[in-house]
C-alpha cells in the first residue's frame, strides 16, 4: 500500500464472535471523508482488489452509493470491476440516474442479469426501468421464468406508481391455517423475503382477506386459526395509485408496510416503509426543482443535458419579462420627466415578487400534501390576502419614508407607498390563486406557478407605480 494511503482496512473474515470493524467514511459534519475517498481512489489506481474488498465491500449500500457519486467515470468502472462478486448492486438505487446508467451501460447484459437475480424485486425494477428496451428484454430473457414474469409485470405498471415501487416478495397464508402451521412455514420455506413485518391472508383466488402482524403471530398459541387473529386491511393500496398518494397513506396511518392489490383485489405485492421514505424524499426534491424550473435535473448530468432542461422555462420567463417591459414602455414619457421613478420601480416589483414567492411556496406544498383542498381554500385565501394587506401597509410606510427623504419629495413617497400596498395585495392573491387554478385544471402547480406569479407582480407593480405617478404628476 502506498505511503500516502491511510490504513482504514478491517479484517474481511473476523474470528468467531468478533465484530467486523467498519471503516469510518464520514467526517464530523457528515460529509464523505476526503482521506477515505483518496484511499479508495488510490486502491483503484493500484488495482488493489483486496483492499477494496476489505474496506468498501462491507459498507451499507447507501454508503457505497455516496462513494460512487464522488468518483469519476473511470474510477466507478474500476471499483465495480475490482470488487467483482462483492459489489453490492443495491447501491445503484442510491445514486443519480445518470451515474446509474453510466455504470450499467458499461456492463454486459449477462452480468446485469446475474446481479438482478440477487436483488429484491423493487430494486431490480428500479435498475431495469431506465435501460434501453432491447437491453431490458435481453436481460429479462436470462432470468428464471417466475422471476421474469414478476419483473415484466411490474415494469408494465405506470411510472411512479405503487406497482413500480412495490416488492413482489411477500408472505401470504390461507385463513384456515393455524398459527403453528404458519410458524413452521416461515421456518421451512426458503423462498420467503429476508425481512418482513406482516403476513397477509388470502383466499384460494389470491384475493386479499386480511393481515396479521408478526408480533401477533409470536404471541398467539399454536392451535389458534389465522382467521381468528387477523385484521382487515383497510389501507390496501391499488397497484396503479401514484406513489406520492401511497406515501401520504403511510404517513396518515403510520404504516410500516401495506398490501398492494390489482383491479380484482388480488394481492400482487407489498409496499414497505423504506421504499416510502425514498418516495417522500424524491417527491420533495422534485417539487423544489420544479419550483425553480429545472425539471428532473440531476447533479451528475452533463452540461448539455442541464442546459436543455433549463432552457424551456427560461424561454417562457423571457416572454413574460417582455410583457413586463412593455408595461414600462407605456409610461416612458413619465419616466423621462421624473427620473427617480426608474430608480424606485424595481423595489415595488421586487418586493411583490418575494411576497408572492412566499405565498406560492406554502400553497404548492400544501397542495402536494393534500392539506389544501376545496373545503378550506376560501379560509386560506382570506388569510393570505390579510397577510398581504398588512405587510403591504408595513412596507409602504417604510419605503414611503425612505423615498421621500432620499429624493426630498413627499409626493413621490406617497405614490410608491400606495403602489406597494396594491402590489403586495396582488402578490398574495396571485401566490395562492394561480397554483389553485393550475391544480384545478390538472397542471402541476410546482412547474408553472413561478413564471405566472412573477409576471403578475411585475405587471401589477409597474402599472400601479407608474400609473399613479402619471396621474399625479400629469404625465
Amino acid at each position: 500500500m502506498a505511503d500516502n494511503q491511510l490504513d482504514h482496512r478491517a479484517p474481511a473474515k473476523p474470528a468467531d464472535g468478533e465484530e467486523i470493524e467498519r471503516p469510518e467514511i464520514y467526517d464530523e459534519e457528515g460529509e464523505l471523508d476526503s482521506d477515505f475517498l483518496d484511499h479508495v481512489r488510490g486502491a483503484i489506481r493500484a488495482s488493489d482488489a483486496e483492499t477494496l474488498r476489505s474496506d468498501v465491500a462491507p459498507l451499507h449500500d447507501s454508503e457505497l452509493g455516496d462513494i460512487l457519486q464522488h468518483l469519476d467515470f473511470d474510477e466507478r468502472q474500476g471499483l465495480v470491476r475490482l470488487l467483482g462478486d462483492d459489489f453490492d448492486y443495491t447501491a445503484l438505487t442510491q445514486v443519480d440516474e445518470a451515474v446509474r446508467l453510466e455504470i450499467v451501460e458499461a456492463m454486459p447484459n449477462e452480468q446485469i442479469a446475474a446481479a438482478v437475480r440477487e436483488l429484491d424485486s423493487d430494486d431490480a425494477v428500479y435498475i431495469l426501468e431506465d435501460l434501453d428496451e432491447n437491453d431490458r428484454k435481453d436481460i429479462l430473457e436470462q432470468l428464471p421464468f417466475r422471476e421474469r414474469i414478476r419483473l415484466r409485470r411490474a415494469l408494465e405498471y405506470p411510472d411512479e406508481s405503487a406497482g413500480r415501487r412495490m416488492q413482489t416478495e411477500f408472505v401470504a397464508v390461507p385463513p384456515f391455517w393455524t398459527v403453528g402451521q404458519t410458524i413452521d412455514y416461515l421456518r421451512d420455506e426458503e423462498g420467503l423475503p429476508d425481512n418482513f413485518s406482516q403476513i397477509f391472508v388470502i383466499d384460494p383466488s389470491f384475493k386479499l382477506v386480511g393481515a396479521v402482524d408478526l408480533d401477533r403471530i409470536l404471541r398467539t398459541r399454536r392451535p389458534e386459526k389465522v382467521e381468528e387473529i387477523m385484521r382487515e386491511t383497510r389501507h390496501a393500496i391499488p397497484v396503479d395509485m401514484d406513489q406520492e398518494e401511497a406515501a401520504q397513506i403511510f404517513e396518515q396511518y403510520d404504516l410500516l408496510s401495506a398490501a398492494v392489490v390489482d383491479e380484482n383485489e388480488r394481492l400482487v405485492g407489498v409496499l414497505t416503509i423504506d421504499d416510502v421514505v425514498d418516495v417522500i424524499q424524491q417527491e420533495a426534491e422534485e417539487d423544489i426543482r420544479r419550483l425553480g424550473g429545472v425539471g428532473d435535473e440531476e447533479l451528475s448530468d452533463s452540461v448539455l443535458a442541464t442546459s436543455r432542461s433549463r432552457v424551456p422555462w427560461l424561454l417562457v420567463n423571457l416572454v413574460t419579462a417582455i410583457l413586463a417591459a412593455s408595461v414600462i414602455g407605456l409610461f416612458d414619457a413619465t419616466i423621462e420627466k421624473v427620473v427617480a421613478l426608474a430608480v424606485l420601480m424595481p423595489i415595488v416589483a421586487g418586493m411583490g415578487g418575494n411576497a408572492a414567492s412566499q405565498t406560492m411556496t406554502v400553497t404548492v406544498r400544501a397542495l402536494a400534501t393534500r392539506d389544501l383542498d376545496l373545503y378550506n381554500s376560501a379560509r386560506i385565501i382570506r388569510r393570505e390576502v390579510g397577510v398581504g394587506f398588512i405587510n403591504g401597509i408595513v412596507f409602504a410606510v417604510l419605503i414611503g419614508v425612505v423615498a421621500a427623504l432620499w429624493f426630498r419629495e413627499a409626493d413621490l413617497g406617497g405614490i410608491i407607498a400606495a403602489a406597494m400596498i396594491i402590489n403586495m395585495f396582488a402578490a398574495a392573491l396571485g401566490g395562492i390563486l394561480i397554483p389553485l387554478t393550475l391544480d384545478r385544471f390538472g397542471v402541476d402547480p410546482a412547474i408553472a406557478s413561478a413564471v405566472f406569479v412573477t409576471t403578475v407582480t411585475d405587471v401589477v407593480g409597474f402599472f400601479a407605480f407608474l400609473g399613479l405617478a402619471t396621474w399625479w404628476f400629469g404625465g
